[in-house]
């Protein structure tokens, strides 16, 4: 009889302790983290190269939600509320929209800005930049920048008379937008047109726009007959991407901070942008594509 209830006491003890392994297992395995991305090509990329490297390297599920109308001006106060988790941010934006600093300092002073505050304010960590700078631009086409040698946004001071320039209605509207560039390098355009931002490219192409303003990663500049010029006076602000996480996702997680680690610094401007070509002129899809680049960059199996 002894030996019967210590069988049975050890069987009961190693029932339990499997039970308890199990629940945790399931735990961990049900954990979802909530990823949301902005209404743009770049974004539904970035979005999926998070989910891949949180999917493979973490017991952890991920719900991935892209095109968040409104991008930030929705995401943040949402991922405040715990409606998100993590997201691809912008330095750029972060301060002049979530901060509402005015001035722009250098990038590295910026960016250790920017960790203090969204920590102090906000519960919000910032892990790694990606390494790109998806900032304004301005493209001209090429045939008129060589018959002009217009190299900077300054050397269009003497021709802009003479250009027509294509912008999306935003662009007239933002503080950093038409008016703001047109007075700091002093430009005055023949003719300014108001047009959808995907039909910039179309009628640049047909000539019947000069001049456009542009995303320094736009997939459609490698298939376009146009070229970057130099932001002489440095009037753009620079918008390097990172997450922004919050914190107590880390505490209970922080397996995820080395794992979003790993997009440090790994994109370059001419990266992004033919990523984005990939997607919006090749018509692949936005999962392969990251698959792709990730596992090219040694950051997943094949």
């Amino acid at each position: 009889m002894k030996n019967f209830k210590k069988h049975y006491k050890k069987v009961s003890i190693l029932i339990m302790f499997i039970l308890a392994i199990s629940i945790l297992g399931c735990s961990n395995k049900n954990s979802t983290i909530k990823i949301a991305t902005k209404p743009m090509t770049e974004q539904f990329i970035l979005g999926e190269m998070l989910s891949l490297l949180i999917e493979n390297n973490t017991n952890l599920n991920v719900e991935l939600t892209k095109g968040v109308g409104g991008g930030t001006s929705n995401i943040h106060p949402a991922i405040i509320k715990s409606d998100f988790d993590l997201y691809p941010e912008y330095t750029g934006t972060a301060w002049s929209f979530v901060l509402k600093e005015e001035g722009i300092p250098d990038d590295k002073t910026l960016y250790k800005n920017l960790i203090e505050k969204y920590e102090s304010q906000y519960n919000l960590k910032w892990i790694g930049l990606y390494g790109f700078n998806n900032t304004y631009g301005l493209a001209i086409r090429k045939d008129i920048a060589e018959k002009y040698n217009i190299k900077t946004y300054s050397d269009l001071l003497a021709y802009s008379p003479e250009l027509t320039f294509g912008g999306e209605y935003d662009f007239y509207e933002r503080e950093d937008g038409f008016d703001a560039l047109c007075s700091t390098y002093g430009l005055k355009f023949k003719k300014s047109c108001d047009m959808d931002i995907g039909l910039k490219y179309k009628a640049i192409n047909s000539k019947e726009i000069d001049v456009m303003n542009v995303f320094t990663t736009d997939g459609q500049l490698a298939n376009s007959d146009v070229m970057m010029l130099k932001d002489d006076k440095n009037f753009y602000n620079t918008y390097y991407c990172g997450t922004v996480i919050r914190k107590d996702i880390l505490k209970e997680h922080p397996e995820l901070e080395d794992v979003l680690m790993k997009m440090e610094n790994i994109l370059t401007d001419k990266e992004m942008a033919e990523l984005n070509n990939k997607v919006d002129e090749d018509g692949y899809n936005e999962r392969e594509v990251a698959k792709e680049f990730l596992i090219n960059k040694g950051l997943l199996k094949q």
